[in-house]
């Protein structure tokens, strides 16, 4: 880390002197002295020498970071319409390789198409700070680009350069607990997206205790920056429920004690590096690290939530045709109660009808594309991972009750069958799942028949 750290501040410096020497000063600057932020990008795409390149980079993403809205919007649609692929140059190797569809053809064809605009990105991020610059870029382009859908070419520019980026190699694991920096604990603070984190105390319940545990992945160019991370109880079974492991007054488990690794927490931190996956890599490499250090630990699981589900059951509930029978529907109207979580007789009627219908939302429910409708799900049956139980009124927080009506769903790891899961799920899309879901499913068809 020290290494990064005088590497940067190397850089930094480097750039500085460059500034002074291409007429580029640390002062801010006007509305009318940033038209020319797109003058910049041309002039740094071209032939330049390294340290005035660092110096231009760094003016364009200072200057970038000063526009508002608008202006941001012209210049990125910009370097969409201007920053293409030489046309000359891909025309003549695409008349090469149909002369000769050799390798080196290829080759050429391939570097021909490339856009100007990669090459431009990949210098911007020699700046100092570069790398996080062009992530929260990409956040611009993705709010976007539902107003200006040229975006979307830019932003398969920046996908495929994270992709490299942002490749495993470069990420490191690191423990998170109540002794890491306060900056970065703040951001866990403010990144956690399935279990809200209210405050300090909060916090350090949740990585404190010695039966808790928390892993972020980082990279080398964003230190104090986590791209994602885990938290982790350790117990000595399944849990159902998210309250109890989350309670104040819960008494904390001997870790020697455990035989369950319970990950009911992945928060992906950066929105700029949404669609490249790092929660397959840190879920078995965390595995590793638990192994390596409990091993009496023999099951790992996830206490998940299922955020697609409660839109899905209304759509079946007010579907003309729909598997769900008369009294199944009019059990599920009771959804509709105030409070209809808080009545026992209420959550009595409808546990088992809703639990036959979530067997048929993971099972059977499917995209266009043939995967689970789920996008919890679809991330750890690709991950290799098996539906194990599926926990009616697990999380019956406001928040889990709007999307999934309180359900839960644990999804097992196997560590001698994850291969043999993810394989066929990436083949046939096929879902793993355990003999009791799929038992439910059957039951839930049988009582159909029955009607």
């Amino acid at each position: 880390m020290m290494n990064i750290t005088y590497m940067a501040e190397l850089l930094a410096t480097v750039s500085e002197r460059a500034s002074r020497l291409v007429g580029l000063g640390p002062k801010p600057r006007s509305t009318a002295e940033r038209g020319d932020i797109a003058a910049l990008a041309a002039d740094l795409v071209s032939h330049r020498g390294e340290a005035s390149g660092v110096a231009i980079a760094r003016e364009i993403l200072a200057r970038y970071d000063a526009l508002g809205t608008d202006e941001k919007v012209r210049f990125l649609s910009g370097l969409v319409e201007r920053f293409g692929p030489d046309e000359e140059r891909v025309a003549r190797a695409v008349e090469s390789w149909r002369a000769d569809p050799s390798p080196v053809a290829v080759s050429e064809l391939h570097i021909a198409a490339e856009p100007r605009r990669q090459e431009l990105l990949r210098r911007l991020n020699l700046a100092p700070g570069g790398t996080l610059a062009l992530v929260h870029l990409r956040e611009d382009v993705l709010d976007l680009m539902g107003d200006e859908p040229t975006l979307k070419v830019l932003d398969i520019d920046l996908v495929h350069l994270f992709s490299s980026w942002f490749n495993r190699g470069f990420l490191v694991v690191r423990r998170i607990d109540w002794s890491t920096p306060a900056n970065i604990l703040e951001k866990l603070i403010e990144y956690e997206a399935v279990h809200e984190i209210d405050g300090w105390d909060d916090l350090r319940r949740r990585i404190e205790p010695a039966d808790r545990r928390c892993y972020a992945f980082f990279h080398p160019q964003l230190a104090d920056e986590p791209l994602i991370f885990v938290e982790i109880a350790l117990t000595t079974g399944i849990p159902s429920a998210i309250g109890p492991l989350l309670a104040a007054d819960r008494r904390p488990l001997a870790p020697k004690e455990a035989t369950t690794a319970v990950f009911y927490s992945i928060s992906n931190c950066q929105q700029g590096l949404a669609g490249i996956s790092f929660g397959s890599f840190l879920i078995k490499q965390v595995v590793d690290e638990l192994k390596r250090d409990l091993p009496q630990l023999t099951t790992f699981v996830t206490l998940s939530p299922a955020p697609g589900f409660a839109a899905w059951l209304d759509r079946e509930r007010n579907a003309e045709t729909s598997p769900l029978t008369p009294s199944d529907r009019q059990t599920l109207d009771l959804l509709d109660r105030p409070g209809w979580h808080l009545d026992k007789a209420v959550t009595d009627r409808i546990e088992p009808v809703m639990r036959n219908a979530a067997a048929r939302y993971f099972l059977e429910a499917r995209t266009p594309k043939g995967r689970p409708v789920d996008p919890v799900a679809r991330f750890h049956l690709g991950n290799g991972a098996r539906l194990e139980q599926i926990d009616v009124f697990g999380d019956t927080s406001p928040r889990g009750l709007a999307q999934a009506y309180g359900l839960m769903v644990n999804y097992l790891y196997d560590l001698d069958r994850i291969e043999e899961n993810h394989e066929a799920y990436a083949d046939k899309g096929a879902t793993a799942a355990s003999s009791a879901v799929r038992a439910l499913l059957k039951r839930d068809a049988t009582s159909r028949e029955l009607v």
